[in-house]
């Protein structure tokens, strides 16, 4: 065996490997580990974007693609079985839901540390109240060694509400890249094909996928309701929207129905967005659940004041009064005036957004993140090799 093949290899297990922000975890997940450690397979139960797929820098990395359709991923369990028993992983890391399904093949397989990530809520348990999803994770929990959850409220959902051992969890915040996402060096800049090129303009937008739990549509309902509320800002204050998805369609019979859609820019996905990020003056995000947002991470990272809602782990991130604001979701009066206050005090702006660069610098970099999932690792491998040799020392196994 080559020195290369002998390093311990990490399976990643996810619905679908496409941008998003638990996927471009994985991204900077496997560029950063040291590679002299850890080699990586990435396995995407439904299908593999080849364009978001070129962000891995590392040429090693097998990309598979399952094809799997709505439902269970069941029927795939031979198929997986196999696929894990052939690349002997000495660790199969899932994530969310919709993936911890492949825990069940990993064990049969005798992968030594199968590891189950949480990273947010889904659309239809936004409060973790539906039985059947903490059925279905507690039953899953019989194949899985270690749970990590990327948020406080999300580790506090597995111990109290689906009822996992304390001790077979662990908290560890998303990190953000600190150089990639930076201030602009000399404020604002325009963005790529933006209409709203003038300095002089005001804009406040958001970058995301145009689905129901991101709920940009309540962004273009408080954008509609500020300028109802104060006419005037018309004149500077313009909305600018980042990301594609269903709810596109929505969006734009808000704004049409407000008169303000001359005023908004449905930008679509971007592969720019830290330059889009830099384009701004106030950043939002609109959810009705989180886990740990990496976009509010990169807002801050970028300089720019946050107005988020207050759900999941978002306060975990957020110092309200210093780095931004919290707001009730779904509610467009609250985001509303809060974006008036921003629009209003450029100070206000300029010190909150200096204070969220600060702050991620402090608690939210990349490298933190990528230390503390190199130990988990190393942990993980350590603790089932200490539990093998136990068990031959006994007698046992």
């Amino acid at each position: 065996m080559t020195a290369a093949a002998a390093r311990p290899l990490v399976l990643h297990v996810l619905h679908r490997f496409a941008v998003g922000g638990l996927e471009n975890g994985v991204v900077n997940l496997v560029n950063r580990l040291p590679e002299r450690s850890w080699r990586h397979a990435i396995v995407a139960l439904t299908d593999v974007d080849e364009g978001f797929a070129q962000r891995l820098r590392r040429r090693d990395v097998e990309l598979v693609a399952l094809g799997k359709g709505p439902g269970h991923a069941v029927k795939l369990f031979p198929r997986l079985h196999r696929l894990i028993r052939d690349r002997r992983p000495a660790i199969v890391h899932t994530r969310n839901l919709a993936a911890l399904e492949a825990a069940v093949p990993a064990w049969f397989a005798r992968v030594p540390a199968r590891i189950h990530g949480e990273h947010g809520r889904d659309v239809g348990d936004l409060d973790g109240s539906n039985r059947r999803y903490r059925l279905v994770r507690r039953l899953h929990g019989l194949f899985v060694t270690q749970y990590v959850a990327v948020s406080r409220d999300l580790e506090r959902y597995l111990v109290e509400r689906v009822g996992i051992d304390a001790l077979r969890v662990v908290q560890i915040y998303n990190g953000v890249d600190t150089a990639r996402f930076t201030p602009g060096p000399s404020g604002r800049a325009p963005i790529e094909g933006s209409p709203f090129s003038d300095p002089r303009l005001w804009l406040v937008g958001t970058v995301g996928r145009l689905e129901a739990v991101k709920d940009q549509t309540n962004l273009a309902r408080a954008f509609v309701h500020a300028l109802r509320l104060a006419p005037a800002a018309r004149e500077r204050m313009r909305l600018v929207v980042a990301g594609e998805g269903r709810l596109r369609p929505e969006i734009e019979r808000i704004l049409d129905e407000g008169d303000a859609r001359q005023l908004a820019w449905l930008a679509g996905e971007r592969a720019d967005v830290p330059d889009f990020m830099r384009a701004l003056d106030c950043f939002v995000l609109p959810s009705l659940a989180e886990g740990i947002s990496n976009t509010i991470l990169e807002a801050m990272a970028s300089g720019l004041p946050v107005i988020a809602t207050a759900v999941g782990g978002n306060a975990e991130l957020m110092e309200p009064g210093t780095t931004g604001a919290l707001v009730p979701a779904a509610d467009p009066d609250a985001l509303a005036r809060e974006i008036l206050a921003y629009f209003a005090d450029p100070g206000r702006t300029g010190r909150h957004g200096r204070a969220g660069r600060t702050l991620v610098e402090r608690r939210f970099s990349l490298d933190r993140m990528v230390e503390q999932y190199h130990e988990l690792y190393s942990r993980a491998l350590a603790g089932e090799s200490a539990r093998v040799e136990s068990g031959v020392a006994t007698g046992k196994g």
